[in-house]
């Protein structure tokens, strides 16, 4: 098999697939790769499983939530390849970062910010009768809406009742918050970068203060193409590592940009999609593109954490079932590549803000006493 279509969505971490095909990765493993611009998640998720579409780039947690049947229909998806670290964030609205300031400058000169004005914000708007604040993530089950309920509770917010997290897909959300439909959001570069520039928002936190070196996007199909279709996958493997090479290299960085801002991929100003890439994404650097089983068990305790999988579910056993580093070692291999010896590591202190540490041996226990912060009233 030759032929693919590969699905993506308009954001700067979707830049491996881009590049494979315009750098010609993809033509010299014998690939002839159309691209499909997708609207949503949810869009991408249905045509992998329905085979619409060969394999794409897909939300780390989605492709764990499709295997669960947690949001649909169950179907195995596999993701041998993380395509980037780091690279969202989370912004609000310029009037409610003044708000926020108001409510508690010395948080708000903070690094990294933390959400206590946010907390203060809240219970004086409730005292007030005023409704909850809205903000928006790109899919229930994302680091997105994991990063912003983790930022908000560990300083007291309970996202399930102190503010309403609605879904709203990543080219939109700045019109949203410009609009005053939302008042901030969690997105994927370079939609933070593009509220910045345009005036409407201010980008409080940047995924690499919240997890330094976080995973975000995989490249993901479904279990049954994998196996269907081994060599045609090793030979896409191939291809995207070596683009996600060619797009971390400085020298690269101006076409790089280019190609992004064209309307057919992501089709951002170029100032915004620079702004976003600097000293944030990476895509191959550090072991960027392996899929670690500890990253899966991560996001498998925060979907057990706010109730999104049952809390019994052995999250080592899913995490082992959709994560394949052992395919992401064949590919990198033949490339001459090293890749990590072990398929798991634990993760902090120095990793996430508040300094905690996350075992992937504990995931278990780490979803089930997780406290979810609560305000008084």
């Amino acid at each position: 098999m030759s032929a693919l279509t590969l699905g993506f969505i308009p954001l700067t971490d979707c830049a491996p697939l881009v590049v494979a095909q315009a750098k010609g990765f993809f033509a010299a493993e014998g690939l002839d790769v159309t691209l499909s611009r997708e609207a949503s998640w949810a869009t991408i998720r249905d045509k992998v499983a329905v085979g619409a579409l060969d394999a794409a780039h897909m939300l780390a947690p989605m492709a764990l939530a499709a295997t669960l049947g947690a949001g649909g229909e169950p179907t195995a998806l596999i993701a041998p390849l993380a395509l980037n670290r780091n690279g969202s964030g989370v912004t609000v609205s310029i009037a409610l970062a003044e708000a926020l300031r108001a409510a508690d400058p010395q948080a708000m000169a903070e690094t990294p910010v933390t959400a206590r004005a946010l907390a203060k914000l809240i219970a004086q708007r409730r005292a007030a009768s005023a409704p909850p604040l809205t903000f928006a993530v790109v899919f229930p089950y994302s680091i997105h809406n994991y990063a912003l309920r983790y930022w908000m509770s560990q300083a007291g917010v309970d996202p399930d009742r102190d503010v309403r997290i609605v879904v709203t897909p990543p080219p939109r959300m700045v019109e949203q918050l410009a609009a005053g439909v939302i008042d901030g959001f969690c997105v994927g570069a370079p939609w933070n970068a593009v509220a910045r520039a345009e005036g409407v928002g201010e980008v409080l936190l940047r995924a690499s203060d919240f997890w330094r070196n976080g995973p975000d996007k995989v490249f993901g199909m479904t279990r049954t193409w994998a196996e269907a279709h081994p060599e045609t996958l090793q030979s896409a493997l191939r291809a995207l590592i070596s683009a996600a090479a060619w797009a971390d290299d400085p020298a690269h960085r101006p076409e790089l940009v280019a190609l992004l801002a064209q309307p057919e991929h992501v089709g951002a100003d170029p100032q915004a999609i620079a702004w976003a890439l600097q000293g944030e994404i990476v895509f191959h650097a550090g072991d960027a593109g392996f899929p670690w089983l500890s990253h899966a068990a991560w996001f498998l305790s925060q979907m057990a954490r706010w109730g999104q999988i049952p809390p019994g579910l052995d999250l080592t056993a899913t995490a082992a079932a959709v994560y394949r580093p052992d395919l992401y070692r064949q590919a990198a291999g033949s490339l001459g590549l090293a890749t990590p010896a072990a398929d798991t590591r634990i993760e902090g202190p120095q990793a996430f803000f508040d300094g905690l540490v996350f075992d992937p041996a504990s995931a278990q226990a780490y979803a089930r006493d997780f406290p979810i912060g609560r305000l008084s009233g």
